[in-house]
């Protein structure tokens, strides 16, 4: 049984906005050699969430954690991502897949927010 990390974000049109994702996760996987990584995007981009959720399963996933790159709790982490969870159950009977909470308050996100307006 493999235990997964699935990367999510909002998705966006535009294609470097994606790629900060897959940048994210290279550096994850350095961090954690023992999991797959995996990203996906909730809307406007490929992969689709639920598309990342049966790929990571066919690559023998039985955990699943979906861990949003997204700042606040909203609707997309406190409703979407939880029922595209509770959905991959469905589909996929005895993977237990949960959500992480989104990266929220955090004094080291201050400090990036910091050194960004300083280099302004």
């Amino acid at each position: 049984m493999k235990r997964t990390l699935l990367l999510v974000d909002h998705g966006s049109r535009l294609a470097e906005a994606n790629a900060l994702l897959d940048a994210v996760a290279a550096r994850v996987r350095q961090r954690l050699p023992d999991r797959l990584v995996r990203t996906a995007h909730l809307e406007l981009a490929p992969p689709a969430i639920p598309d990342a959720i049966d790929a990571a399963v066919g690559e023998g996933a039985g955990e699943i954690v979906i861990a949003p790159w997204f700042l606040a709790p909203g609707a997309h982490t406190t409703r979407d991502l939880r029922r595209l969870a509770e959905e991959g159950e469905r589909r996929h009977p005895g993977v237990r897949i949960a959500c992480a909470e989104p990266l929220g308050l955090d004094e080291r996100l201050v400090d990036v927010l910091l050194a960004r307006i300083a280099a302004v």
